[in-house]
């Protein structure tokens, strides 16, 4: 299980990565990258969807229908935050920490 799969979790009912990468017909690594992107995009003053598009080059509507299989704009905002603890607006550094926290560095 990944990190992703546990708050994904915790923010949709039965969530992981290669579920929802199923659901949505891309590879599972194609929907973590997704997934990374739209929570970096979301707090900022842009069109989320439209934003994470541009850096992973996955088309928005593929996009739209992850966060709505997240749960949408709200559920989409929480797992923001969970994954972005430091609140910087970058949540790959946070995710790197927790990475090394799994790996017992810190």
């Amino acid at each position: 299980m990944s990190i992703l799969d546990g708050i994904l979790g915790q923010v949709a009912e039965n969530a992981d990565v290669a579920n929802l990468a199923a659901k949505v017909g891309l590879s599972p690594e194609h929907v973590e990258s997704a997934i990374k992107a739209l929570a970096k995009f979301h707090p900022m003053d842009v069109d989320t969807a439209t934003g994470a598009a541009a850096a992973t080059g996955l088309p928005t509507d593929k996009l739209q229908e992850i966060i709505g299989h997240i749960g949408g704009e709200g559920s989409l905002g929480k797992f923001a935050g969970m994954l972005d603890a430091d609140g910087d607006g970058n949540p790959l550094d946070d995710l790197a920490g927790m990475a090394g926290k799994l790996f017992g560095k810190s």
